[in-house]
């Protein structure tokens, strides 16, 4: 009986190979033999897969899937042979910053790693697996600051879990309701641990009000279906409960892998390490990763070298749901790449070639258009701010570059010369001098040899561990290049009556205020009829004899006008008095 797999317009390499339970290199091959060069994260649209699946005369159906069940946020599942087995659950934990992510998890491990973080924000996604009645659960901690929503929604994507930490004593807030969107898009379930019940102000009843009012319904009510646990990472009151609860649910969701397949998996982070060179952070999530085997990751392999846990200690093998560092890249993976293991390092580098000659051909057909953009980015009403960017991690990175381009505007854009991992070095340096850019650090060094180059150029290199104190210096870089805001507000009218003195760069003439009042200092606009017919300064005003700093509405005056050139006024024309004000703006 043929099998059925439904999707609606598109679907990736990697996902078409897991539905067809099939190894995704081999995939790629038939896709190659059918003249489609597709990467393993690269989208085939309806029409192709049917073509595909014909020419691979294989016994499946393909069913179109209609919009609303499309856009229902249902997790994939995987198929799984009969000799799965049950694997460990993987839960991300999301919430607002400040809302004590990493102090929970420091208490589940009995580490301190939020003393040791920037501004007490988690700057990247950390893994790591802790023990719990004797089974096993890994842990995603996703940063909490909203410059890293695309890490967050990644971690989403990754689990099976999502355990939302609120803090009690201050409510739903907004990136506690981004986490909530993240895990409905992600179809994964959600448990709330409301964290710092030990304060004063802590106020459960509260927070099962806020949740509800976004439809997260607390399953100690009538049809609630999201458990809330109340814990302190403080005093450590609740915390194992709250894993009971999520043990539970992997159980209630009866979580298995294939363990006897090539290993596969996703990369979570890549840096490169002195002395060891690439380094991945990966989480395998089917088969066995070994000490030696051969993985293809986007356009870049590796034969693994080294394979550690998270916290550095050798491993010879990992199964799934385990985060593992691998060392051996050839180059950096990127992050949010699958990895596949493949047979031999022939192979391995024809499928990484594949992929760079995929992105290579898409970048070129990217930068037509950016050629294109580029021109009109020029334009002169456009102020370009060029900056060069260098992360410890590939997906800070990208988070801190995203960010910055959202600063965007129609009058000044953030340009990014260039780009990179690891320490800032002689050619940023160079670069940074002959394209007048700011070189930005974001958790890099500034080594001594390099640091002696910008001091003799004064190329100006500015290093920030918190993800935000980057971001508002950029702000604030940009704020000076957009053009000042000059504002007008008008004061008073006058009609003139009698002219009594005209020379070449003054005019003194008479008449009545008929709006507003007029003011000195200020600045006048002449016009006969409609017709703006000259600017000029007000130097004096007059009641009577005696001076005046304002004259109101009713009131006849005598005005001096002072000019750049000989102005021709007559009985019957109008004098608007305003004052102009230029305010510098900000972002």
């Amino acid at each position: 009986m043929a099998r059925t797999i439904e999707l609606q317009d598109h679907i990736t390499v990697g996902n078409l190979a897991e539905e067809l339970a099939m190894p995704v290199t081999q995939l790629i091959t038939e896709l190659m033999k059918n003249g489609v060069m597709a990467t393993v994260n690269e989208s085939l649209d309806y029409d192709t897969v049917e073509i595909i699946l014909e020419e691979m005369d294989l016994d499946v159906e393909l069913k179109r899937k209609s919009a609303s069940e499309s856009d229902a946020p249902t997790r994939k599942k995987k198929q799984y042979s009969k000799d799965a087995t049950t694997r460990p659950p993987v839960i991300a934990v999301m919430g607002h910053v400040d809302h004590g992510k990493t102090s929970l998890l420091d208490a589940i491990r009995k580490a301190d790693v939020a003393a040791s973080e920037s501004g007490g924000i988690t700057q990247h996604i950390s893994a790591y697996q802790i023990t719990h009645d004797n089974r096993v659960i890994t842990f995603l901690d996703t940063p909490g600051h909203e410059a890293f929503a695309a890490l967050r929604e990644h971690g989403a994507l990754l689990t099976d879990l999502v355990v939302l930490v609120v803090a009690a004593d201050d409510g739903i807030k907004p990136q506690t309701l981004e986490a909530i969107r993240f895990a409905k898009k992600a179809g994964v379930k959600l448990i709330v641990a409301a964290n710092k019940m030990d304060k004063d102000g802590a106020d459960v009843n509260r927070l099962y009000s806020q949740l509800s009012e976004h439809g997260i319904m607390w399953d100690g009510w009538k049809d609630g279906d999201t458990p809330v646990q109340e814990v302190s990472a403080k005093t450590g009151d609740g915390i194992k409960e709250l894993l009971d609860m999520v043990l539970l649910t992997a159980d209630v969701d009866d979580l298995k892998s294939d363990v006897n397949i090539p290993a596969e998996g996703l990369i979570i982070e890549a840096h490169i390490e002195k002395g060891r060179g690439p380094m991945a952070i990966a989480l395998v999530e089917g088969g066995e990763l070994k000490t030696g085997d051969f993985i293809v990751s986007g356009s870049t392999y590796a034969r693994v070298r080294n394979l550690e846990d998270t916290l550095g200690k050798p491993l010879v093998k990992a199964g799934p749901s385990t985060p593992v560092i691998i060392s051996g890249f050839k180059e950096l993976p990127a992050f949010g790449d699958e990895f596949v293991t493949v047979k031999n390092e022939k192979e391995a580098r024809k499928v990484a070639e594949i992929t760079g000659n995929q992105k290579s051909k898409a970048s070129s057909r990217a930068g037509s258009g950016a050629d294109l953009l580029s021109i009109m980015n020029r334009s002169r009403d456009l102020h370009q701010l060029n900056i060069i960017v260098k992360a410890d991690v590939q997906g800070s990175l990208t988070s801190v570059i995203d960010s910055l381009k959202s600063l965007d505007t129609k009058e000044v854009a953030v340009r990014v010369v260039s780009s990179g991992i690891g320490a800032i070095n002689e050619n940023d340096a160079h670069l940074a001098l002959t394209s007048g850019a700011i070189v930005y650090g974001f958790n890099v060094e500034l080594p001594t040899s390099i640091r002696q180059t910008v001091n003799r150029d004064k190329t100006s290199v500015r290093l920030y561990k918190v993800i935000y104190e980057l971001i508002d210096d950029v702000k604030s870089e940009l704020s000076e290049l957009l053009p000042p805001e000059v504002i007008e507000t008008p004061a008073g009218k006058l009609k003139v009556l009698a002219v009594f003195k005209t020379t070449k760069t003054e005019v003194i003439c008479g008449g009545e205020v008929t709006k507003g009042k007029l003011i000195t200092p200020a600045l006048a606009k002449i016009y006969r009829d409609k017709e703006l017919i000259a600017e000029a300064e007000v130097t004096n005003l007059k009641r009577g004899p005696q001076e005046a700093k304002e004259v109101i509405e009713g009131e006849q005056c005598g005005i001096s006008l002072a000019t750049t050139s000989k102005l021709d006024i007559k009985d019957g024309d109008r004098i608007e008095v305003f004052t102009r004000e230029v305010v510098e703006r900000t972002l």
